[in-house]
């Protein structure tokens, strides 16, 4: 086996760099030219690049704060809030201090992009603070980091970012694909596109079957939520799919976890997700914990919704599952199916948090949930609808599911990598 590489502190080898915030209270120093990111911006990433965040700020802003324009190649990590997410400056930009950025001279930054995904726990043990912990500047430049010769570095950076773009790519993929889903449910039954069309005396709708769209009503009706489409219903959605809470198994029984073999979802594991299939749990329960809540497993198809901290968390389940207490779970036995009750939920999700209550934090109860408003088209537009929907959904789901299975194997070969253990031909 190789030897592990060389150790060096960060301080030695890259310049570490604060931000600022401009402030808010003047307009002057906001939407300008300098692109400025948050460590929110960096939560909501799907690439290791980072072009831009929510904001952007003016050069009388950025020369009113600490913040400083940083170099395409600079990382960019946040330092608190929470601290660990890592991402590659595509352009010049600044960020708010709740980031520390790092400046690279003679080394590769990709390289140290991959070292500092891997070391959040590093990081986390540097912070200090009581509001929030936070990494310090010099904090950030006591990090100890491998530092393999640049040629090393770069075929490193090579091998990891090969299997980084095809992940990408499989993430580029489903999200067309979600955008899909939500704007054809969006057009078929939120505005009822297709009905106002044959009203309107289209003879065709963009994303409808012909057959089905010659099937329409020409017309729209009164109904307990405005106008819908003639001879369509307005159901309670705790009328068209089992409404079931979750639980957690006693922590004091070994015997619910240990050696568990069942996906224990939380809204944790939902607010990880980049696309709303769930295929996996941080932690797991045995038989004998499932049976101890009133839940138990829930099947495939099951569609999840987080009820508290927050509300609004959404996902399909795509393997079979027990939840927590923070969750609504829909169970779609019925006449609508797992992907159309995810949309529904999505373009209903500000109906259903107005629902919620609770003093230390939003709650909706199954009570509050379950006489909420769901139209139930005729079964033949659903069976169209599942025509339409079903090959993207699955598409979605593929690409969810590989972009998963290529992660784990880039992280397994980033360890070995990194270490030394396994060392490449530059």
């Amino acid at each position: 086996m190789s030897q592990a590489w060389p150790v060096v502190p960060l301080g030695e080898i890259a310049d570490v760099v604060g931000g600022g915030t401009p402030s808010t209270k003047e307009p002057s120093y906001w939407g300008g030219e300098i692109a400025w990111v948050t460590p929110k911006d960096l939560s909501q990433l799907t690439s290791r690049f980072v072009e831009r965040g929510a904001r952007s700020i003016t050069v009388e802003g950025l020369e009113s704060s600490s913040a400083k324009v940083l170099p395409p190649g600079a990382l960019v990590v946040s330092s608190r809030a929470p601290i660990g997410y890592v991402a590659i400056a595509d352009v010049p930009l600044a960020t708010s201090q709740g980031c520390r950025s790092l400046v690279f001279t003679g080394d590769e930054p990709m390289f140290f992009y991959y070292v500092l995904k891997s070391s959040t726990e590093k990081l986390e043990a540097l912070a200090n603070g009581t509001t929030f912990r936070e990494i310090s500047g010099a904090g950030m430049k006591r990090v100890v980091v491998p530092r393999p010769p640049l040629d090393q570095q770069r075929s490193i950076a090579t091998i990891l970012g090969a299997f980084d773009n095809k992940i990408e790519r499989r993430q580029q993929t489903a999200l067309l694909a979600e955008q899909l889903i939500r704007a054809i449910f969006q057009a078929w039954f939120v505005d009822f596109g297709p009905v106002r069309a044959r009203a309107a005396g289209e003879t065709s709708f963009p994303s409808m079957p012909q057959p089905l769209f010659d099937a329409l009503p020409t017309r729209l009706e009164d109904s307990r939520i405005g106008l819908v489409p003639e001879g369509w219903k307005v159901e309670s959605i705790g009328d068209v799919v089992g409404v079931r809470g979750g639980g957690t198994p006693s922590t004091r029984q070994s015997e619910y976890w240990d050696g568990g073999i069942h996906c224990w979802a939380t809204p944790k594991d939902m607010s990880r997700l980049t696309h709303p299939v769930l295929l996996d749990t941080e932690r797991y329960i045995t038989d004998a914990g499932a049976d101890s809540i009133s839940s138990g497993i829930l099947p495939i198809g099951t569609v999840l919704m987080s009820s508290r901290a927050p509300v609004g968390y959404l996902a399909i389940a795509g393997v079979p599952t027990a939840v927590n207490q923070g969750f609504i779970a829909m169970v779609c036995e019925g006449r609508l199916p797992p992907i159309y009750i995810l949309s529904w939920a999505q373009s209903s999700m500000d109906s259903i948090r107005a629902q919620a209550s609770g003093t230390t934090f939003p709650e909706i109860s199954k009570k509050n949930f379950r006489p909420l408003p769901v139209v139930v088209p005729p079964p033949d537009v659903i069976a169209g609808y599942q025509d339409a929907i079903n090959p993207l959904f699955d598409l979605l789901t593929s690409s969810v599911r590989e972009s998963v299975q290529l992660a784990s194997v880039r992280d397994y070969v980033l360890q070995e990598l990194l270490t030394g253990a396994v060392r490449v031909e530059p």
